[in-house]
């Protein structure tokens, strides 16, 4: 039998093309959101989707449809609730870009403690005093406060700690005894996280409990020379109110890698707040990291069109649907 996959909005890595090619029939389909591309998915078995997302509505309007294959493993952009209820299940890839993306939080944390893009461009400008600003700060006594201990956040642990960062975390789905064995200061709440932390690292997926999570009331906790990372998800971290706070100067400094909407727009007072790092959602995109995720992603699908259970989806309860009783799991 030849499955028919979309992919959207734009082909996989070179390597994973060649591998889908070998087991699939597939389209390119150079639009987001599944709503204005109904009726090529309408052909498809599958859709493998990197930007963009997929309704209920959508999911009810294509019968064919049997798994959805998310880039990367946040599904925030998936009606993954309706994807269970409908049997559907959508394929994540838990794992694949954590390295990738604990060095580009670590990298965005040791350029804002130097206090390297402003030198940057006022060392270009001819500003030489600007080295006499004193903004930047040794790493050794300073402490990296986690938000989420997943595979990234304990990735960006290890690299702190070897650096000489001390290390807390407040996770309220890890135990404090495996917060503590591995080396971390324990803490009960979010807030004291954000009230003792030199750096504030977050490490949390986006849902309606995360939402706003980071907000003016918790940046007015943070001391006033903290510097704040997000490379999770857009919209946990309010981004009105952090470029309120750091015009104000409520904190030191922030790195984004993530935004609302998938974008930063140009005109948009975060844009052009101090002390900032901003970068195009690319923490995960390094090749290896890219071509892992993508083979993930291939393996996964191609495992649930050939009716076999696939570990990792974003709700196993999908597997309570009677069209997957009795069938088998497949051996990893």
């Amino acid at each position: 039998m030849s499955y028919k996959v979309i992919i959207t909005p734009r082909q996989l890595c070179d390597e994973a093309m060649k591998t889908l090619a070998s087991q699939a029939e597939y389209r390119i389909v150079e639009k987001v959101d599944a709503c204005n591309f109904l009726s090529e998915l309408q052909w498809a078995d599958a859709l493998m989707l990197k930007e963009g997302n997929i309704k209920r509505e959508d999911m009810v309007g294509c019968p064919n449809l049997k798994v959805i294959a998310r880039h990367g493993v946040g599904f925030d952009t998936v009606d993954v609730k309706s994807a269970a209820e409908l049997g559907i299940p959508v394929v994540i890839t838990p794992g694949a870009n954590a390295r990738s993306v604990a060095e580009h939080t670590v990298a965005m944390i040791l350029a804002l403690t130097k206090n390297m893009i402003v030198c940057h461009n006022e060392t270009v400008r001819g500003n030489w005093d600007i080295r006499q600003e004193f903004r930047s700060f040794e790493f050794e006594g300073k402490l990296v406060g986690l938000i989420g201990v997943g595979n990234i956040g304990r990735m960006v642990a290890k690299m702190c700690i070897g650096l000489g960062f001390q290390v807390e975390a407040y996770d309220p789905f890890v135990p404090t005894s495996k917060l503590e064995e591995a080396g971390y200061k324990s803490c009960h709440t979010m807030e004291e996280v954000l009230s003792t932390a030199d750096i504030v690292s977050v490490h949390v997926p986006y849902n309606e409990q995360t939402k706003n999570l980071i907000s003016t009331s918790q940046l007015n906790m943070m001391k006033p020379d903290a510097i704040l990372v997000n490379c999770a998800r857009g919209g946990i971290v309010n981004e009105d109110d952090l470029a309120q706070a750091l015009w104000d100067g409520v904190i030191g400094g922030a790195g984004l890698d993530v935004f609302v909407g998938e974008k930063l727009a140009t005109d948009s007072p975060l844009a052009k707040a101090p002390h900032l790092i901003c970068t195009p959602h690319m923490a995960a995109q390094t090749s290896r990291a890219v071509e892992q995720i993508c083979t993930m992603m291939i393996t996964g699908m191609m495992t649930i069109l050939h009716g076999q259970k696939w570990p990792f989806v974003a709700d196993r309860s999908v597997y309570d649907h009677p069209y997957w009783k009795d069938r088998p799991w497949a051996s990893l």
